[in-house]
């Protein structure tokens, strides 16, 4: 087996549990014959050398800064081959700020719709958790990242994205439209998405918010299997 360099970045908010999130992947990784590296923060973006030793980034990090060097560095590594992937809000919403950050994951946290305001406690979390359905595509139940598995069910927060057409989309979830939201019909975000970008592989899954939904058989399978998908290739 061919031993690859992984680096994960986490940090940001302490909400999606950046450590413990990402540790429950270190024994897969290992077991798949991955060196692992682990930053608190995106300052290594910035060094070119470093990031070229690397086959694969995970990154968990959530309503951050990055700095232009950083985000350049981020983006050549990734042009050159060096897969990134992510869940939730530490890929989907981690550096608003940086529209360079932004085009190259293709898709931003927008919102997660809430319980009725009637069910809501101030300043819960659960507020935001709601049941939903994760949908595969045509393509998702082709593709490596996601052949064999079937619909599932989530009771967490449902990730509004908005997006562009370079994403290819493996997985959907559709919001309602119910009489207490200012939308009139209901809204399908990409659940699941891969992207090319130069040399590189990115894979994306908005479920994630606790590691109790990581925990969940399938998006654990999705989280790994696109570990693997975007890691470097010879």
């Amino acid at each position: 087996m061919t031993q690859h360099n992984a680096l994960i970045v986490r940090g940001g908010w302490d909400g999606h549990h950046p450590v413990a999130a990402t540790e429950m992947f270190l024994p897969f990784l290992a077991a798949h014959d991955y060196a692992v590296q682990i930053e608190e923060s995106p300052e290594i973006y910035a060094d070119a050398e470093r990031m070229a030793r690397f086959d694969l980034i995970v990154q968990s990090v959530t309503m951050s800064e990055i700095s232009g060097d950083q985000v350049a560095g981020l983006r050549a590594a990734v042009a050159a081959g060096t897969g990134l992937t992510g869940w939730h809000g530490g890929i989907a919403d981690s550096f608003r700020a940086s529209a360079d950050y932004l085009q190259l994951i293709g898709g931003q946290f927008a919102t997660h719709p809430g319980k009725p305001p009637a069910d809501r406690v101030d300043g819960a979390q659960e507020n935001n958790y709601l049941d939903y359905t994760v949908e595969m595509t045509p393509l998702g139940r082709e593709h490596p990242i996601t052949t064999g598995l079937a619909d599932f069910d989530l009771c967490t927060e449902q990730y509004w994205v908005l997006h562009d057409d370079l994403i290819d989309v493996l997985a959907t979830t559709t919001h309602p439209a119910p009489d207490w939201e200012p939308w009139h019909r209901p809204i399908t975000s990409p659940a699941v998405w891969t992207r090319l970008w130069g040399a590189g592989r990115l894979c994306v899954s908005t479920a994630g918010h606790s590691p109790e939904v990581l925990a969940d058989p399938n998006v654990r399978t999705i989280i790994e299997r696109g570990m693997l998908w975007v890691t470097r290739t010879a």
